[in-house]
């Protein structure tokens, strides 16, 4: 027995001391990983952009292991903010003679693409040049290289300009093969998100929808593209209908690149525009380490409060929206006497309405405490995201920002066919009320369906009355543009959804405008968990393990 308890005693005190091993590796690994040092910048130098291997993200974690992918690599990320601010202080700073933009595709967000586009514009005025170079571009990466003083493309090269398209998976055929119904209850015509699971096909008013908003954001790009290389809009759209570009030959004959060149010879030029001296590529990402002289720190701040992701009860973090975590943010955004402002980024389709609603009491709190409140709206504000967004003093999106979707809808599926005729499971129920086994073995009473439709009807009024309070707008005009409708933001601007085109750095701009103060410092909510803590919560569901024990 005193040798069983002895080896009992030494497992554990060998798992304890492994766990504690464990702890301190992953910490000096951390530490090493996430320790930054000031890079310093040789004369001559060009900022290079490659959103091939970078991906643009809102929030990036603290975590370093967060973007471990299957291969065992970490990917990196950039976040949007830390991007634009790099362009800007890349403007200043003496050393950067040039932007290189080498990227074949895109890891970004329309809306998101065409803030950068927008800053590199800002950029290209300073005369510093901006040169574009890829074995080959997708559509999406030549609308972001399209503005460079001098776009290369190799010889063997070609764009994929064909338009945009959006396609819908329908899985009506498969639900009915595993006999299952979905109940559907919603209010909105336009409320597309349940198609899938009720047709086989994009309903006659979804079709509509879906026409104009890709028209308006197809129309945008292939706009943007002609304004920047001298061509017609026309012109654009039949090379694209064409497919003319898929060989180098036809790009360089019909002025959509200026050369046709290879890696080495596209490096000899850098090098000339950087002095004739060796070529010095510094990236977007590792530019961030590099500290310009700075100003006196201000008292006043703006904070920026990320709401990224789906919209849920509770916690939140840099991927998903948490009522409790975001109304927290805003809250302790609007008692700082040092904030002046609030800048809340939306990047949504929406989520849970209750959550929404705990959301938007903040933003309401915080304009009674005359504290101005911006929203920045991302690649999608929607549905709830257009909920938290729609009490701000001003609402500022890009014209290929998707939001609207004004309207409510539930599903809950019927699965007792399922269990019966595929599993061979039969469900039998004992209950003391007549609704206590509502949820997904049985279908929907009539008079069940009745409560939650009218659960659906009472959200839906509650939110376009927020609108109509919001936008300063009536209730019928609200519920004609509603009814689950989503538009891109160009044409949100023309029926009063958002205020001005424009990404988050107008809205800063526009946050700082109505509170009146010149100086000002930006700060992030909210905070970041650190790297330690996080894995010492991941942690502590091991450590119990070995207490139970």
């Amino acid at each position: 027995m005193k040798s069983f308890f002895k080896n009992i005693l030494s497992t554990v005190i060998g798992m304890s001391l492994s766990a504690i091993l464990i702890v301190l590796l992953f910490i000096g690994i951390i530490f090493i990983i996430s320790s930054e040092k000031e890079v310093n910048i040789k004369e001559n130098s060009i900022l290079k952009i490659d959103l091939t291997t970078t991906s643009v993200v809102e929030r990036a974690s603290e975590n370093p292991f967060n973007g471990l992918n299957i291969s065992g690599d970490l990917g990196v990320t950039i976040e949007l903010k830390e991007l634009l601010d790099n362009i800007e202080k890349a403007k200043k700073d003496k050393n950067i003679k040039a932007i290189y933009i080498n990227t074949s595709i895109v890891n970004a967000g329309l809306s998101q693409t065409e803030e950068i586009r927008n800053k590199l514009l800002e950029f290209k005025a300073t005369n510093k040049p901006i040169i574009a170079y890829s074995e080959g571009y997708s559509q999406t990466a030549y609308y972001l290289a399209s503005i460079a003083d001098k776009i290369y493309l190799n010889p063997q090269g070609m764009i994929e300009l064909k338009g945009v398209s959006a396609s819908v998976l329908f899985f009506k055929g498969l639900l009915n093969k595993l006999d299952i119904d979905m109940q559907i209850i919603r209010h909105g015509k336009f409320k597309s998100a349940i198609e899938p699971f009720t047709l086989d096909k994009m309903s006659a008013s979804n079709r509509k929808q879906m026409t104009k908003l890709l028209n308006s954001i197809g129309s945008n790009i292939m706009d943007s593209i002609a304004s920047q290389r001298g061509l017609l809009l026309s012109t654009i759209q039949k090379h694209a209908n064409n497919l003319n570009l898929d060989n180098a030959k036809n790009c360089l004959d019909l002025k959509y690149v200026d050369g046709l060149f290879y890696q080495d010879q596209i490096e000899d030029k850098l090098s000339v525009i950087a002095g004739g001296t060796k070529l010095n590529l510094v990236s977007i990402k590792k530019y961030t380490n590099v500290k310009l002289p700075i100003k006196d720190i201000s008292r006043n701040k703006i904070a920026i409060i990320y709401a990224n992701g789906n919209i849920k009860t509770g916690k939140g973090d840099e991927t998903n929206i948490g009522s409790e975590t975001t109304a927290k943010a805003i809250k302790q955004a609007r008692i700082d006497k040092n904030v002046k402002a609030i800048v809340l980024r939306v990047n949504s389709g929406g989520g849970s309405a209750l959550a929404s609603e705990i959301i938007l009491r903040e933003t309401i709190l915080a304009k009674k405490a005359k504290i101005p409140l911006v929203v920045s709206m991302g690649d999608i504000a929607a549905s709830g995201g257009y909920y938290i967004a729609c009490a701000a003093d001003s609402i500022v999106a890009n014209p290929t920002t998707i939001t609207g979707s004004i309207g409510v809808f539930g599903m809950i599926p019927n699965l007792q066919n399922f269990y019966k005729n595929k599993l061979g499971i039969t469900i039998d129920t004992v209950k003391t009320n007549t609704s206590a086994d509502l949820g997904v073995n049985r279908a929907l009473t009539s008079f069940e369906r009745k409560k939650i439709q009218k659960n659906v009807e009472n959200i839906y009024n509650t939110f376009i009355k927020h609108v109509s309070e919001g936008r300063n707008m009536n209730i019928e005009s609200v519920d004609k543009i509603g009814q689950g409708r989503v538009w891109t933001g160009y044409d949100a601007k023309k029926i009063g959804l958002i205020d001005t085109y424009g990404g988050i750095e107008k809205a800063i701009k526009i946050a700082k405008s109505l509170a009146k103060i010149e100086n000002y410092r930006v700060i992030s909510l909210p905070k970041k968990q650190d790297p330690f803590t996080e894995l010492m919560l991941n942690l502590e569901g091991e450590a119990s393990i070995y207490k139970l024990i």
